[in-house]
C-alpha cells in the first residue's frame, strides 16, 4: 500500500497547531489592549462643550472650591451640575458682555439649562455614590485627576471595573484626611500604606470582602 502521509506531515501539523495557538493568544492580547485603550475608555480625550469652561482658570487661578459649583457632592450620589445662576453670580459683573459667554447669558435669560456633554460616564448598571467616597477620605483628584490644571476637563482613568476594584482591594493606598479631600495639591506621604490603614480604621472602612462584593456596586 502506498504511503499516505509524508514524513514531514507531523512537523507541518505541529507547526500549524503552534501557529494557531499563537494567533489565538495574539488576538486575545489585541482585544485586551483595545479594551483598555483610550479609544474604548475615552480616557484623556477632551470633550467639546457648549461653553469652553476652564477649570484651570476657575480653580487654580481664582481659587474657587469644588463645592461652590458641585454643591451636592458631600450629601448625594451625584456631584451636581451647577445651574446657570451659579455662573451668573460672578458673570453678571465680570465679563458680562463677552461673546464667549453668550450661551450662559441666553440660558439665564430663557431658563433653559446649558446642555453640557458628560465627561465621566458610568454604565447604567453601576451604582456610584460621591458622598460616601468623600466622607471616607477619597479625594477628588484620585478619580478626576488634577482638574485644577485642565483647561478642558477630561477623564484621566479608565473607569473600568478593574480600576474600581484596585481601590476597593487596597483602600489604604488611596485614603487621605477628610480635610484634604478637596485639595488638588495633596500627595500621599512616604508611609501612605500605614497611614491609610489607620484612616481605614478611623473611617470604619468595610472589609475587602464587602468592598469587592458584586452587590456593592451592582444593584
Amino acid at each position: 500500500m502506498a504511503q499516505v502521509f509524508y514524513p514531514s506531515t507531523n512537523t507541518i501539523f505541529r507547526l500549524c497547531l503552534f501557529s494557531a495557538l499563537f494567533l489565538i493568544a495574539f488576538l486575545l492580547w489585541v482585544l485586551a489592549t483595545l479594551q483598555r485603550s483610550s479609544y474604548m475608555t475615552e480616557a484623556n480625550v477632551e470633550q467639546d462643550q457648549p461653553v469652553q469652561f476652564s477649570h484651570k482658570h476657575h480653580v487654580a487661578d481664582d481659587g474657587i472650591d469644588c463645592r461652590y459649583c458641585h454643591t451636592s457632592v458631600e450629601a448625594s450620589a451625584f456631584a451636581g451640575i451647577p445651574p446657570t445662576k451659579t455662573c451668573m453670580n460672578c458673570h453678571s459683573e465680570i465679563f458680562r458682555d463677552s461673546d464667549y459667554l453668550s450661551p450662559v447669558r441666553e440660558s439665564f435669560r430663557t431658563g433653559q439649562p446649558i446642555r453640557w456633554n458628560r465627561v465621566h460616564q458610568l454604565a447604567d448598571f453601576v451604582y456610584f455614590d460621591h458622598s460616601i467616597h468623600v466622607s471616607k477620605g477619597v479625594g477628588c483628584s484620585t478619580c478626576h485627576g488634577r482638574v485644577d490644571q485642565m483647561p478642558l476637563v477630561r477623564q484621566v482613568v479608565s473607569l473600568q471595573m478593574e480600576w474600581c476594584l484596585d481601590c476597593h482591594r487596597h483602600p489604604e493606598l488611596y485614603l487621605r484626611p477628610v480635610d484634604q479631600v478637596f485639595s488638588m495639591e495633596w500627595q500621599p506621604p512616604s508611609d501612605q500604606p500605614e497611614r491609610g490603614r489607620q484612616l481605614a480604621k478611623l473611617y470604619r472602612i468595610r472589609s475587602v470582602e464587602e468592598l469587592t462584593s458584586c452587590s456593592t456596586c451592582h444593584r
